[in-house]
């Protein structure tokens, strides 16, 4: 197709009964994997994009800032990636139990604990080797900045605000690298296969199956941040 821009294929939508796309976008489902579960390969993918850009070595510590979907498929990149041990840090006490059920060691509450001197207490004096920011805001950025050792690495996933604070001495004395990450480059055919070999857990973030007809409902409702709601699947 040469000449052909990538972006005619980059349609609104795909909440319909059928959608037709380009055959070189597609990818096999292994059959193990059913069609709800395959909702999933896109944030699956972001996960991963985010963990790959990392240069991550067995046994090295993190801390994830957010526990959301993105959050929690990043905690289990990071156990099957080698890490030892995993942070999982967010306001909701449910979510931080998910997270220790898919591979986090410890949950911490923002306001309950300081968690950069738990980071410390953890580690030996030393703050974690790697943050993941899924977040995206000033508080979350600065919470996963001081969890840091020095020389670690800061990943920045969460897109929520377009601007944030940023502790620029921080990152500058204490030499810390940072990493952003945008959504997915690759990794969906990576993501299928470890959902099929069960390294990855999607069934736990599944809150609802619901039919297409209720969409504009169970949107408001995530919309409006109805507890207990991780991910929701619309059925046509």
């Amino acid at each position: 197709m040469v000449g052909v821009s990538c972006s005619q294929y980059r349609k609104d939508g795909a909440l319909a009964e059928f959608v037709a796309v380009p055959a070189h976008v597609l990818y096999a489902l292994p059959e193990s994997i059913s069609y709800v579960q395959a909702a999933m390969a896109e944030p699956i993918a972001v996960a991963l994009h985010a963990v790959g850009r990392t240069p991550i070595r067995l046994n090295d510590s993190a801390v994830v800032v957010g526990s959301g979907l993105i959050g929690l498929l990043i905690i289990q990149a990071l156990r099957a990636a080698g890490c030892g041990l995993i942070v999982a840090v967010d306001l909701d006490p449910a979510r931080l139990e998910t997270a220790c059920r898919l591979g986090a060691d410890v949950g911490l509450r923002p306001g309950q604990t300081d968690i950069a001197s738990a980071l410390q207490r953890m580690t030996v004096g030393r703050g974690a080797d790697l943050a993941f920011e899924a977040v995206g805001v000033s508080e979350t950025l600065q919470i996963a900045t001081l969890s840091l050792r020095k020389g670690g690495t800061l990943v920045l996933v969460g897109n929520t605000a377009p601007k944030t604070e940023f502790l620029l001495q921080d990152v500058v004395m204490r030499e810390l690298t940072l990493n952003g990450s945008c959504a997915s480059r690759g990794e969906y055919a990576t993501g299928l296969n470890m959902l099929a070999r069960g390294t990855l857990n999607v069934d736990s973030l599944i809150s609802v199956v619901a039919p297409l007809s209720e969409g504009v409902d169970w949107f408001h409702r995530l919309h409006e941040g109805q507890s207990g709601l991780i991910k929701v699947v619309l059925e046509p």
